[in-house]
């Protein structure tokens, strides 16, 4: 497998995604930074790319769309070269919803992110992933699929099932020289965390600070690269330690 080739960050505008975008393209991957409705951070985070020397372009694009996601792979692949890693981090709203008011619909919201976005893009990176002999799959899920907090069981419902996609995949994109994992992030505050009270959280970690996106940008790259390469099937929980 070329690597670094091109790596694909859904929901790479802010956050989680956007540090993981700066971190592979630092690391030498043409990076595609996609957004839905973030097109200015995407924007931001590809001239940040750029400033510092490396490859990076923003591709618009809703990653639960069934015809979105192929169009999108195509695009990538005609701007920066093949898909041969793809970061699946892209989210939405996940609001606390007590037992006897959660619906089918509430379910499905968090599976359309979390099992149907990356199940899309799986299936459309794999011919170019083929071609180049092999590729890399990161899930980005949340160590909450652990700790299950009341009132979120339809985004730790979603969660877990990353586990089960990311084990199943390894066995069948092995022998292709795909790899699959899961990272796990406990809390990294990113913006939309900015003035919340972390204390209380912070003394629960054994490590003794919050995570930052640098953190889990720097598990995703190991996961991407040549290193990396005899990793599959695993979940790593990038969390100082606060589940155990």
């Amino acid at each position: 497998m070329p690597t670094p080739g091109t790596a694909l960050v859904t929901g790479a505008s802010r956050g989680l995604g956007a540090a993981i975008a700066v971190r592979l393209a630092a690391d030498g991957w043409a990076v595609a930074v996609n957004y839905r409705h973030g097109r200015d951070g995407a924007l931001d985070v590809v001239e940040r790319i750029r400033d510092a020397g490396g490859t990076a372009e923003a591709f618009g694009a809703d990653v639960v769309d069934e015809d979105a996601v192929p169009a999108l792979l195509e695009e990538v692949a005609a701007t920066l070269g093949p898909v041969t890693a793809v970061v699946a981090n892209a989210t939405g709203p996940h609001p606390e919803i007590a037992v006897e008011d959660l619906t089918w619909r509430d379910h499905l919201d968090q599976l359309e992110f979390f099992v149907k976005s990356p199940t899309l893009l799986v299936r459309a990176a794999l011919p170019g992933m083929r071609a180049a002999g092999g590729g890399r799959v990161v899930l980005i899920g949340s160590d909450l699929a652990d700790r299950a907090p009341a009132g979120m069981s339809a985004y730790v419902a979603a969660k877990s099932a990353q586990v089960g996609l990311t084990k199943t995949w390894a066995k069948e994109l092995g022998p292709h020289g795909i790899t699959v994992n899961l990272v796990q992030p406990g809390w990294i505050p990113v913006e939309r965390h900015a003035g919340i009270d972390t204390s209380a959280y912070e003394t629960e970690v054994p490590l003794g600070r919050m995570g930052r996106p640098e953190d889990v940008a720097a598990t995703v790259a190991h996961l991407v690269s040549e290193a990396g390469g005899f990793i599959t099937g695993q979940r790593i929980s990038v969390n100082g330690g606060h589940v155990l």
